[in-house]
């Protein structure tokens, strides 16, 4: 009697438990393929924050190299038909020379990627050739430059071919050039060129064309004390164990023996010094040579009689370098920008390469003093109350924005420093800045690449090569022997 109202609630539970859902049979496809099944749905709300930034960063990247890309290629088909003329073979071609320098705190790796990624593309494309002046610290660039104007000056007959150390320049170049006049062979006649990479080297640049053309060609006195000597070397040890010269006797032999083992044997092993042998092995950095000229000597000292009335044309290129943590949010950005930076270097290699285009560089009044003055008009004017005018050329003010981001060890001071290019401010000298020249763009050729698509006439676009595939769009027209296709000659 007890049991019956026990089994009444359990039924009663269950009645009141809602109905379970049927499942669903799922696609067949996949039951009959032994395949779970597949439940769809949106991802959680983690994961989708997770797509979405990564999504939209992988976006910015691929969208960025895609037109940069085609911003490169734009300006390569520009200057593509230069690489299909016709060169003498008696003719040497033209030959480029390329300035770079490590950026402030960084290696000379920075500034040869960016010349290979943004420069390198459109120098191929147009079949030129180039020379290298590297710099991997502050003031090769410029000692290289002064030096190569000096060289110049000596073949003109200024002064006997001999290098600033008393001994004769380098033969193998003498050797290539008379084996070049015995053949026939001649130089470039047109226009070379040069080009110059960030404002660290420009300023370099600036620098070692003025030492080379007003400084002398013989290293002065007063620089060759100014330079820094290498370190001398230890001076060898003095205690020397002296030398017996009594010849032994065969009593004393045996005691010499033994002693000798002794003494030997309670020595203790002594390791061969590994560092002090790395230390030698290791290669000394070659002595920067010094300014031979320095620059408030500029306007006093005579330009050499050698000297062009017009300095090769130069083209500057920027070199957006910079360093450090708290700087993340602005190195992303360019980071995702870089086809802004490859259109307009492209722009500039290309008037470059054409070379239609060259103007002198400008110069205009710069007020040094720009302070406040004395509103009294009264009083008679003196010679300390008129500002100096001070005469500024266009190319001072070039890429002056990248010193912002150079690093701090560019400002540091040392005692005892050697001029610091970097630093320092630019100048130039009037008769050096009217021989000056830039390439610039004809409107109609930037016109042209503007409206160019940005395509490789010889590659193939995806849905090209589908179509090529499938067979799509088949050429029933029968092609004759000079096509390659034997048994299909037209009689």
């Amino acid at each position: 009697m007890a049991e019956k109202p026990s089994i009444k609630v359990e039924s009663a539970a269950k009645d009141a438990l809602p109905a379970s859902r049927p499942r669903r049979a799922g696609n067949p496809v996949f039951r009959i393929m032994g395949l779970p099944n597949f439940r769809f749905k949106l991802p959680s709300r983690n994961w989708l924050i997770f797509l979405s930034i990564t999504g939209s960063f992988t976006t910015a990247v691929l969208y960025d190299r895609y037109h940069k890309k085609r911003a490169q290629q734009r300006w390569c088909n520009l200057v593509s038909h230069i690489a299909q003329e016709p060169l003498p073979t008696t003719q040497m071609p033209r030959r480029i020379t390329i300035f770079l320098s490590a950026p402030p705190g960084d290696s000379i790796r920075a500034a040869r990627e960016h010349f290979h990624e943004y420069v390198k593309p459109v120098l191929v494309a147009a079949g030129m050739d180039w020379d290298v002046i590297e710099g991997r610290r502050e003031g090769e660039v410029r000692a290289g430059l002064a030096e190569k104007i000096r060289k110049r000056r000596r073949k003109d007959g200024e002064n006997p071919r001999r290098s600033d150390n008393g001994e004769k320049s380098d033969e193998t170049e003498d050797l290539v050039q008379q084996l070049r006049n015995t053949t026939g062979v001649k130089d470039w006649e047109g226009i070379q060129g040069d080009l110059v990479l960030g404002r660290h080297t420009w300023k370099e640049y600036i620098r070692g064309l003025h030492e080379g053309w007003l400084g002398p060609l013989d290293l002065p006195a007063d620089a060759l004390e100014t330079s820094t000597p290498d370190k001398a070397a230890p001076p060898p040890s003095t205690n020397i164990p002296p030398v017996n010269n009594t010849s032994p006797t065969p009593d004393t032999l045996e005691t010499g023996d033994r002693s000798r083992t002794t003494s030997e044997s309670e020595k203790p092993p002594t390791e061969p010094p590994k560092e002090e042998a790395k230390k030698e092995e290791k290669p000394k950095k070659p002595v920067l040579i010094p300014p031979y000229i320095s620059t408030s000597d500029y306007a006093s000292a005579p330009i050499a009689p050698t000297a062009p009335k017009t300095l090769p044309p130069t083209t500057v290129l920027p070199l957006p370098h910079l360093l450090g943590f708290l700087n993340t949010p602005t190195r992303i950005y360019r980071f995702l920008n870089r086809r802004h930076l490859a259109d307009e270097t492209g722009r500039e290699v290309a008037a470059l390469v054409l070379a239609n285009y060259i103007h002198a560089w400008d110069a205009h009044s710069d007020p040094m003093d720009k302070g406040a003055r004395d509103t009294d008009d009264t009083r008679p004017k003196t010679k300390t109350d008129i500002p100096m005018i001070q005469q500024r050329w266009e190319p001072e003010g070039l890429l002056e924005e990248e010193e912002r981001d150079w690093h701090k060890v560019a400002w540091k001071r040392y005692q005892g420093e050697p001029e610091r290019i970097w630093r320092n401010s630019m100048v130039i000298e009037p008769r050096i800045g009217e021989r000056m020249r830039w390439f610039d763009l004809a409107s109609d050729q930037e016109d042209k690449a503007n409206n160019d698509t940005g395509r490789d006439p010889a590659a193939k676009g995806l849905w090209e090569s589908i179509k090529e595939t499938l067979a799509w769009e088949n050429d029933t027209s029968v092609k004759g022997w000079e096509d390659g296709l034997v048994g299909q000659e037209s009689e």
